[in-house]
């Protein structure tokens, strides 16, 4: 449990498209920035190698032999975040630390976190509770590390870990939820559908870095490109995926009824300017690009795509929410049918596949914010509520928890003493112990102290 006087918690979500960070109790996020990093890889000899090179060049002279050339050359990667990655670099890549919603290089993530709280919180993160939002399907290793980085590193007084489907209930005003369920379909599959849908009708998306506008007379410019032959093909396909975005969050939206081919080919078409200046017309794709969420198989009608909607663990929204409703208990389905927290057009499609005689209501916020914010949302509502504040962990509790069985073999300070008589007896006792014996390290010898408490 968290003690301090003044709870000014942090929340902090990194997803797989953006990182939202900011402080609880607040509306919305203070800072918002890409979840991907630019890296450059740097070969270059590290402190260590060059005390190796001349340790042994110092050796070789004394002996009369001529010094040996040793490669100890080692190969580093500076990361670029935020802001940084909007600067094109030579030889820079763009990469991840997310791979199907969970984390797979903690390096990157560390980056992220050290960013948001040293340059767009400008924070001390000691001096600050954490709130970290995780996915529903993260696993015990994965919250161990968070809760390393976090204690270890960042030295935070308190820390919790929530699943962001949970948050996204509170951030509704819901305690219940629908069960966790996981589809291959979302918001960057749907900006690769845009992407191949434009391609195949000859547009081309010109990324910013790569030309400038000329003024050739009054109020007339010329597009001139530039050569930038060591531009990475990751940091191009990020930055047209970037503007395919933008075209998809502008022009498109969720049809009323299923899409049909031949009902929305005349549909009219809205404009979008490229940054480039040439202007082009969407037509039915805006309302076809949405609708692969409620019919997955409509994917492999756009030129391009990789298929995966034949395959039949593909589903669609109504049926996934059918299907996670199913696997809750009977006295609560009707419950979860009534208060969907989803697009309008859920709806008729859940009562049609649900049975005649439930009914299904679906909440959808009005405001965009709201939608688009809603794990951080949720985050920042629990997190400066007063009853949530004994439910923070310390970094004893959590070591604890991770590691019920082991001592440290090391001389401890005060303060660890005094966390460690919560650790290694405080928790395994009740309220009505008297006296506990308390194991301290001093030079590596084990002496044993009786405290009466």
């Amino acid at each position: 449990m968290y003690g301090g006087d003044e709870v000014s918690a942090i929340v902090i979500d990194v997803g797989s498209y953006s990182c939202k960070a900011g402080y609880a109790g607040d509306d919305t996020p203070k800072a918002v920035f890409p979840s991907v990093v630019g890296s450059i890889e740097q070969t270059g000899e590290t402190d260590e190698a060059k005390a190796d090179k001349e340790a042994e060049a110092a050796s070789d002279s004394k002996n009369g032999a001529k010094p040996m050339d040793v490669d100890k050359a080692k190969t580093k990667r500076k990361l670029y975040v935020g802001q940084e990655l909007e600067f094109r670099r030579d030889h820079m890549e763009v990469i991840s630390p997310m791979k199907d919603g969970t984390v797979t290089d903690w390096d990157i993530v560390d980056n992220i976190w050290n960013h948001a709280f040293r340059q767009r919180l400008l924070i001390n993160p000691e001096e600050h509770p954490m709130l970290i939002a995780e996915p529903s399907i993260n696993t015990g290793q994965q919250r161990e590390k968070a809760a390393e980085l976090m204690f270890e590193k960042y030295k935070v007084p308190a820390l919790f870990l929530a699943k962001n489907a949970v948050l996204t209930s509170f951030a509704s005003g819901r305690a219940t939820s629908l069960s966790v369920a996981t589809s291959p379909i979302g918001g960057e599959f749907l900006t690769d559908c845009m992407m191949k849908s434009l391609e195949s009708k000859g547009v081309v998306i010109r990324p910013r870095y790569s030309f400038k506008k000329k003024e050739v007379g009054p109020g007339e410019y010329k597009v001139v490109d530039l050569d930038l032959p060591n531009t990475t093909e990751s940091y191009k396909l990020y930055c047209m995926r970037a503007i395919a975005s933008d075209i998809k969050e502008s022009v498109c939206r969720v049809p009323d009824t299923a899409f049909d081919e031949v009902a929305y080919a005349n549909v009219p078409t809205t404009s979008y300017e490229l940054p480039d200046g040439q202007t082009i017309e969407v037509g039915a794709d805006r309302f076809k690009i949405p609708d692969i969420l409620f019919n997955p198989s409509l994917s492999q009608t756009i030129p391009g795509v990789d298929g995966f909607a034949d395959s039949m663990s593909v589903r669609g929204l109504p049926r996934m929410v059918i299907d996670s409703v199913n696997r809750c208990d009977v006295d609560i389905r009707k419950e979860l049918l009534s208060s969907i927290l989803l697009k309008e057009r859920l709806e008729k499609e859940v009562l049609e596949e649900s049975s005649g005689n439930t009914r299904v209501k679906v909440l959808a916020s009005g405001n965009s914010v709201e939608r688009r914010f809603s794990v951080w949302i949720g985050g920042s509502i629990l997190a400066s509520l007063g009853s949530f504040q004994q439910m923070w962990f310390s970094k004893a509790e959590t070591w604890s928890i991770l590691h019920p069985k082991e001592v440290p073999m090391k001389p401890w300070s005060i303060a660890t003493i005094c966390d460690q008589i919560w650790v290694h007896v405080g928790n395994r006792m009740t309220q009505t112990i008297t006296a506990t014996l308390l194991l301290i390290y001093i030079d590596y010898y084990p002496t044993i102290f009786i405290i009466i408490l």
